[in-house]
């Protein structure tokens, strides 16, 4: 976890997230370079960047926004107001690696 790569911006820090819709269920993995987020959601008309951000809302206990990646799997995420050691303080304690 520590080799994953967080920046830190502004407003918080961004995170670089791969998304695999429909899934089992919600889940986050760390991944060297980011999170690898499961998604019960099929990628329709933005269900799955819906599902991501309310979810990881609530992992983080902050406001996220997709900065960049909306079409993609692969995506930037903005979590505001929190520092890169935070945000791996948080991810130690809840996602398996």
């Amino acid at each position: 976890m520590e080799s994953m790569r967080l920046q830190e911006a502004d407003h918080g820090t961004i995170v670089e997230v791969y998304v695999k819709p429909n899934s089992r269920q919600f889940q986050v993995k760390v991944e060297d370079n980011g999170l690898m987020v499961f998604r019960k959601e099929s990628p329709v008309k933005g269900r799955v960047n819906k599902e991501l951000t309310e979810e990881l809302s609530r992992l983080f206990k902050r406001r996220v926004e997709i900065i960049s990646g909306h079409r993609s799997k692969q995506k930037r995420i903005l979590i505001r107001d929190v520092n890169a050691e935070e945000v791996r303080k948080i991810l130690r304690a809840q996602c398996p690696a």
